[in-house]
């Protein structure tokens, strides 16, 4: 029977981990949504705390929505809450969205 070197035993083991590692540590997509409306914003409108409508003037400050998918503008099949999202992966435990 023929033995494996150990420098080859290491090096697969190495890939096996890092191919884990960042399968676990990948994020859910993220957007910033309106959240009354649900209607994908600017994403400046998440990071500096909203901003002035040219519309109507009116402010529209958004929050970040994780997952789901966007269709006509509007985000759906995801949360606003990160936790609640299953960002998948190999070996990786989670919850559906909510």
């Amino acid at each position: 029977m023929r033995r494996l070197r150990s420098s080859t035993v290491v090096l697969g083991g190495m890939g096996v981990l890092a191919a884990t590692i960042t399968a676990c540590g990948s994020e859910p997509d993220r957007r910033c949504v309106d959240p009354l409306t649900r209607e994908e914003l600017p994403s400046y409108r998440c990071e500096s705390g909203g901003g002035s409508d040219d519309d109507n003037d009116s402010t529209t400050r958004g929050a970040y929505y994780y997952g789901g998918s966007v269709r006509d503008q509007r985000v759906s099949g995801g949360s606003f809450d990160k936790t609640a999202v299953d960002s998948g992966g190999f070996g990786c435990s989670g919850t559906g969205g909510g």
